[in-house]
């Protein structure tokens, strides 16, 4: 008989077969190949990577025309257990050549940093990440793509808030503008005029709960932000109000920092892209570093590639098919998928109110991956399904 082992239930395994427990670190670092991508790397430097992981057992993918240097610089995939890249890291070390301290770097940052467990809010208020959490939306508009998701006056708002902080929600999202494809910006008095009051009167009633408000903008931010806001959700990555940047500093305020080619009005018409998933990637590099010169605090960001925001169907189908890649960004990762137009696509053009057991599909998927928040209207649903596959997930461990 022989078989072929799930790769989370390694350690179950070895220790059935009786193996002493200091060991299991030991064949862990040798059990699974770490496929890692670096761009851009000289001949010089992608043969010199060939040769010192051929030598110790890996491998390195590279241009075909790299042996004889016909081709100045090539994208790189390295192939190696964790031990590989230990023993790779040692011989690199004190190379000073070629590219060489651009690898050692980046190796030695992606196996020594982690992700935060944990964010915290300048009011006490904490999220944990020791599952997938939910975000449940209110948008306080009345014109937000989903009707449902509408709520006009302060009863509703309250209400709504009431019902899924009974559902289990972690955050609750404000957003007091639509940013549906083709939508309008609205005047900052009027969002101003629908988000604080919203604020205001769930954080009276909910003292507890992790308020999370949807805006681009410096002053609405600020005066949520005054009123217990723990957490300020762009859309923009910075981009459409240069004082944003500040009020987040000075406040050491979480932030949700968002992808989106283009702006709302302008978002879908004619996306492209010719690598999304890298093209995404070194937006949130760069903004990153942008963040990083104003001395926001970077262990609060987390990241979210923006699903439907200037993204054709198949770019939302590859973002989600690979959203463990974005992990090497060592961020916690929010994907807001609810009800979006590619689910209605996936299931035959069916409108948004049609659209829960796609988004509840698309909440399973980012469970068993581990994503970190998911932002939903259908907070009790989709809370049952992450309760589920966590379930499921914590077999593992037992």
């Amino acid at each position: 008989m022989i078989m072929e082992l799930t790769p989370e239930f390694l350690i179950k395994e070895i220790d059935k077969v009786g193996a002493h427990f200091d060991s299991f670190s030991i064949f862990l670092r040798k059990s699974r190949i770490i496929p890692l991508k670096i761009f851009e790397l000289t001949s010089p430097t992608a043969n010199i990577l060939k040769q010192e992981m051929l030598s110790i057992g890996g491998d390195v993918v590279v241009h075909k025309n790299v042996i004889n240097c016909g081709i100045d610089k090539s994208d790189v995939i390295l192939l190696g257990t964790r031990k590989h890249y230990d023993i790779l890291m040692k011989k690199l070390e004190n190379i000073n050549y070629f590219d060489i301290p651009k690898v050692y770097n980046l190796l030695k940052n992606f196996f020594e940093k982690d992700k935060v467990s944990y964010i915290e809010s300048p009011w006490n208020r904490k999220i944990t990440f020791d599952r997938t959490l939910i975000m449940g939306i209110i948008n306080v508009t009345p014109d937000s793509f989903y009707a449902n998701s509408r709520k006009i006056n302060l009863e509703e708002i309250l209400n709504t808030a009431k019902y899924m902080i009974e559902s289990k929600v972690d955050i609750i999202d404000i957003g007091g503008q639509s940013t549906r494809p083709g939508s309008d910006l609205i005047d900052e008095e009027e969002e101003i005029n629908r988000v604080i009051p919203a604020v205001k009167i769930i954080r009276e009633n909910f003292s507890n709960i992790f308020i999370s408000v949807d805006t681009y903008r410096a002053r609405v931010a600020k005066k949520a932000i005054e009123l217990g806001a723990d957490m300020i959700n762009d859309i923009s990555g910075f981009r459409f109000d240069d004082n944003l940047v500040k009020v987040i500093s000075e406040y050491k305020i979480p932030y949700v920092l968002m992808h989106m080619k283009g702006t709302p009005k302008d978002m879908q018409i004619n996306p492209y892209y010719d690598d999304v998933i890298k093209e995404i990637y070194d937006f949130f590099l760069e903004r990153l570093n942008y963040a990083e010169r104003y001395k926001v605090d970077l262990d609060k960001v987390i990241i979210d590639p923006g699903i439907g925001f200037g993204k054709r169907y198949e770019d939302n189908l590859e973002i989600l098919a690979r959203i463990t890649e974005f992990k090497s960004l060592k961020k916690p990762i929010l994907i807001g998928a609810s009800r979006k137009s590619f689910i209605g696509k996936a299931l035959g053009d069916i409108p948004p109110e049609e659209r829960l057991e796609g988004t509840l599909g698309v909440t399973a998927l980012c469970a068993l991956k581990d994503v970190d928040i998911v932002r939903v209207h259908d907070v009790k649903e989709n809370k049952r399904v992450i309760d589920v596959i966590e379930a499921i997930k914590c077999i593992r461990s037992s």
